[in-house]
């Protein structure tokens, strides 16, 4: 890999684990200090690799820099000097003693707790999903700006105003006691699943499908469900879950980048492996009688994976909805269930049932509803359809309903 290459790549891949050490060592109220001396090793490596070529070890020259210039802070800082060094000297002698551990083990456990720290209540939802594409995921701002249709000088606010939060509520990088980490859990999968959705259902204008949201989402939860204290049946179903989606990724665009629906999707692009794992980790919740939306939602996304078009498959599927919309309300999965009732009962049923949703500036609903006209009444279908069109957000969605509403009007 080339030098202009590289360094990005080992931008995205290793900064986040190198401030995750360096905040768990000096305290998230450093949180800057930290990225500032990480930002500096690649700003370095930019140059000295340009003019001297690459390292033996790209990796590790990264690690050997970032831990000399946080020793150099820790010695040279007044304010390290005052505050953060006597903390560090109870375990050791002198400020030269103090061990940075870049080991895989405890850059891990730092990243694992990095996310909990992120997920506390007091930073608000969509502060969390930002820090976590920052810090954890190694997005810039400009990057998290295009994946939720915002400014990069919006995002940079956001994030400075979650991280003051961080400061102020004196949020440690830590795991939670066992007593409190199951009800603080649940917002770090939240925050998961929200970064897995806006991949899966890309609201960028660019494309409707963002992959490296749904890897980092992915890599966030196997981080959990390899550590004894988080692996607990939500975190495998959530797993599980993303795995089903993510095996139809292939099938999910076209060579032109456009949408192709499920029912229209190439089953042998399938990935049988990624379907493998979800089973297995859909196995796995099952070690404890609870049953969350995870569960029911990588359940309904296993019986999509069933390439059999049966009347028992929807039925299933139809079921798994209505005990969901009944542990977790949504709109959007009382939208789905209503194509499942279809399946399973035929179009004028699911028709009734959409219709009382009112869901009228969804471009879902209408797409939905187009969907389930064609053949009954195209002219409905057409108006619908068009509608869809009129409030779709990408590009990708667009093209796909127009070429709905063309069809249909080559049928007249």
């Amino acid at each position: 890999m080339q030098n202009d290459a590289l360094i990005p790549h080992l931008f995205r891949t290793e900064y986040r684990k190198i401030v995750s050490v360096l905040c768990r060592l000096f305290g998230l109220q450093y949180i800057e200090v930290a990225e500032d001396i990480v930002s500096d090793t690649f700003l370095l490596a930019a140059e000295t690799w340009g003019k001297k070529g690459l390292p033996p070890n790209p990796t590790a020259w990264l690690y050997t820099v970032s831990k000399n210039k946080a020793k150099d802070h820790l010695k040279h800082s007044a304010v390290f000097a005052g505050k953060v060094v006597p903390e560090l000297l109870r375990t050791t002698e002198t400020a030269e003693s103090i061990q940075i551990d870049l080991s895989p083990e405890n850059i891990n456990d730092s990243q694992l707790r990095m996310m909990f720290a992120i997920c506390h209540p007091a930073i608000p939802v969509e502060a969390q999903i930002g820090l976590s594409l920052n810090i954890l995921c190694g997005f810039g701002a400009e990057e998290i700006a295009d994946a939720f249709l915002s400014t990069k000088e919006t995002i940079y606010k956001r994030l400075g105003r979650a991280k003051q939060k961080l400061r102020e509520e004196a949020i440690r990088v830590e795991l939670p006691g066992p007593t409190e980490i199951d009800a603080r859990l649940e917002t770090v999968l939240r925050t998961i699943y929200l970064l897995f959705s806006e991949g899966y259902y890309s609201s960028s204008a660019n494309t409707p499908l963002r992959r490296d949201l749904c890897v980092e989402a992915m890599r966030l939860n196997v981080m959990l469900v390899e550590n004894e204290q988080t692996n607990t049946p939500e975190a495998n179903a959530l797993l599980s879950l993303m795995c089903f989606h993510a095996s139809r990724f292939d099938a999910r665009l076209d060579t032109k980048g456009d949408i192709v629906l499920y029912e229209e999707q190439d089953e042998a692009l399938w990935s049988t492996e990624l379907i493998e794992k979800g089973n297995h980790y859909l196995k796995e919740s099952t070690s404890a009688p609870r049953l969350s939306k995870y569960h029911l939602e990588a359940s309904i996304a296993y019986w999509h994976t069933a390439t059999k078009d049966s009347k028992e498959k929807w039925e299933n599927i139809l079921q798994l909805y209505n005990r969901l919309l009944q542990i977790e309300y949504s709109p959007i999965a009382a939208l789905n269930r209503t194509y499942a009732l279809s399946k399973a009962n035929g179009k004028e049923e699911a028709i009734a049932e959409a219709e009382k949703l009112q869901l009228v500036e969804n471009h879902l609903y209408h797409s939905l509803l187009g969907n389930l006209y064609t053949g009954l009444d195209n002219e409905k279908a057409i108006q619908h359809y068009r509608l869809a069109s009129a409030l779709a957000r990408t590009a990708s969605e667009k093209t796909l309903l127009d070429g709905y509403v063309a069809r249909l009007m080559g049928r007249k």
